[in-house]
Order: structure tokens, then sequence, then C-alpha cells
């Protein structure tokens, strides 16, 4: 339960963080100004968290361990993310981004989930799976257009 309250809140973080990165976009009159604004401060309180985390546990940070590639990709989906984020929230309301973000993580994470990418387990595409995608999909049309 406690994992799923999480889940729910850093969803709600993000509903948050798109008016507000689209007010500084507005503010900065360069929008992804606002985006690298954004990741620049979440930046430095994540290094922080992270160097805290490695002294408490005596874990130190293996930057040779990983694949090259995987160190920029996340933070280059992200900026994406956040950009269209500061972009869409002033044209289609803050909503309507959310619903369609959803959307689309979830139509991903459906494939990723089929495919087991990087490792992950393997889950089938099951009607259930199939028809929450549909009415999610459908909602976020209907919060969009309706």
């Amino acid at each position: 339960m406690l994992w799923a309250l999480m889940g729910v809140f850093a969803g709600a973080c993000i509903a948050v963080q798109a008016p507000i990165n689209a007010s500084l976009g507005k503010a900065l009159q360069v929008p992804v100004a606002a985006a690298a604004v954004s990741f620049l401060a979440g930046g430095v309180v994540l290094w922080a968290l992270a160097f805290l985390y490695s002294h408490v546990t005596s874990t130190p940070i293996n930057f040779a361990a990983p694949e090259r590639w995987t160190l920029i990709a996340g933070g280059l989906l992200g900026a994406f993310y956040v950009f269209s984020n500061i972009t869409l929230t002033p044209m289609i309301g803050a909503a309507a981004v959310m619903a369609l973000s959803v959307a689309g993580q979830l139509l991903a994470g459906l494939m990723l989930d089929k495919v087991g990418f990087m490792g992950m387990a393997v889950r089938e595409i099951s009607v259930g799976r199939v028809a929450g995608a549909i009415l999610l999909v459908a909602g976020a049309v209907m919060i969009r257009f309706l």
C-alpha cells in the first residue's frame, strides 16, 4: 500500500510540476530554459541525496559499471518529457497533458513488459491489460476534447 501511495504522490508531483514549469517558461520567455532550470534544481538535490546515501551506506557510486549510453538516455527522455509538459500545458491544460502522458506511459509500459526491456520480467499482454489501456486512452481523449 505504501508503494502505491508513493506512486500516486509521484504522479501528483508531476501534475503540479507542469503548471509551475509552464509559468517559469513564460516568465523566462524560453520554455526550454525552464526545463533546464528544473533539471538543474532536481540534479543538485539528487546528487546531494546520492552522495549522502553513498556515505551513510558506505556504498561507492560505480560509474564504470553501467553501459555508457544508459548514463544519458534517461536524462534525454526526461528532458523531452519536461519540455513537452512545459510547452503543452499552456496550450491544452494540465489535465489533458497529464492524461495524454499517462496514456503514453501505459502503452509504452505494456510494450516494455511484453518484451522484458532491459532485463525486466516479461509480462504478457492480457485482455484485462488491453481493456485497461483502452479505457485510459479513451479517458485521455475525453479529457482533451470533451
